[in-house]
């Protein structure tokens, strides 16, 4: 990955100023956004406060509330890994477009831009970034992960290598973009939705991700401001309503196995769908009281109870909620709310490939 006006190391991008449309209408200063990027693909965030909120995709911009996590190291193996992966699903054993490449063949050099069609979140330039490499292909990224786009035709990336590369990773590497795009336009959204009503808890994601596609999702998660939550089944010892049925015993009984199969170092999460089960997982030592499908009205009382006499006792809130439906399970006792559609239902954001004429190469 290179970038313009740079030879060497990646450096830092700078601040962007960004403006916000609120769900008022009135726009609102988003103050400065500051990323740096050390080593391969290391983003630290330094994001201030945004104080307006989302209303649309059209007006998307990361609202984020004092100092977020920075988003998590994209380590070179796995995303080497996933991109020959991506690559071998895609690639026949020759393409048979290459007698439509002119007399210089799909062996000469050529030079492309990457293409933002949708407004929303930019995300995704690592997995581009990688998917190229392994075809001889360099990127060069005009814009920051996180960068709000406007919906106008944006140049976001150039692109050189020889044609060949270009062409067979066009459609990976654009699946990549409009994916991760999609997932952190959502995530921008919900935060903004909670930040816009006063809310100040982690709005989070869920393991419900694309097979094959875990790692970018829960990428673009964290660059649209959201928590990831547990990337795998081994980063929290979460018990769910099918454990306790097979289980069978009593609440104490349950935590105290839990506590035992989780180790000193993993947080005990217990699911649960009443008042009273919740008020009693808190009480037998749950770290996290996760409530799942309850109604709003249920969830805040209680939440309530269990803040009451367990304070400390992370309170979670999940099932079946929406960008629309978000504002009612916001409340004072309520620490995270883990949204499913955060990932499987973002819509994906339009890119396209254009390979620049000869003219221009």
């Amino acid at each position: 990955m290179w970038l313009e006006g740079e030879r060497e190391a990646l450096e830092d991008y700078g601040a962007i100023e960004r403006r916000l449309a609120g769900h008022r209408g009135a726009l609102e200063d988003c103050g400065t956004i500051e990323l740096r990027l050390e080593g391969p693909w290391r983003i630290v965030d330094h994001r201030e406060e945004a104080r307006g909120a989302v209303e649309d995709y059209g007006t998307i911009e990361p609202q984020l509330e004092g100092h977020p996590p920075p988003l998590p190291v994209l380590p070179p193996p796995s995303l080497r890994a996933l991109a020959l992966h991506w690559l071998q699903e895609d690639t026949s054993p020759f393409d048979p477009a290459s007698s439509l490449s002119g007399a210089g063949g799909l062996r000469g050099p050529a030079r492309a831009q990457l293409v933002s069609k949708s407004a929303g979140v930019l995300a995704g330039l690592p997995f581009a970034e990688a998917v190229f490499r392994e075809l001889g292909c360099e990127l060069r990224a005009l814009l920051p992960e996180g960068s709000a786009l406007p919906g106008a035709r944006t140049v976001v990336a150039e692109l050189r290598g020889p044609a060949w590369g270009l062409l067979y990773g066009e459609r990976v590497a654009l699946n990549c973009l409009g994916r991760c795009s999609g997932v952190a336009t959502m995530a921008t959204a919900a935060r903004g939705v909670a930040r816009a009503r006063g809310w100040h808890g982690l709005v989070a994601g869920t393991r419900k991700t694309t097979p094959g596609f875990r790692l970018a999702e829960k990428y673009a998660l964290a660059v649209g401001g959201a928590d990831a939550h547990r990337w795998g089944l081994d980063g929290l010892l979460l018990v769910k309503d099918n454990h306790v049925a097979l289980h069978g015993g009593s609440m104490e009984e349950l935590v105290g196995a839990a506590r035992a199969a989780a180790g000193f170092w993993r947080r005990v999460s217990i699911e649960v769908g009443s008042e009273g089960a919740a008020v009693a997982a808190a009480a037998a030592g749950a770290d996290i009281v996760l409530m799942d499908n309850f109604s709003p009205q249920a969830l805040h009382k209680a939440a309530a109870a269990v803040k009451a006499s367990r304070p400390h006792v992370v309170v979670e809130a999940s099932g079946g909620i929406t960008l629309d439906s978000l504002p009612h399970f916001l409340g004072p006792h309520i620490d995270v709310v883990s949204m499913g559609c955060l990932t499987h239902s973002a819509p994906a954001l339009d890119f396209a490939l254009k390979v620049l004429p000869h003219s221009e190469q």
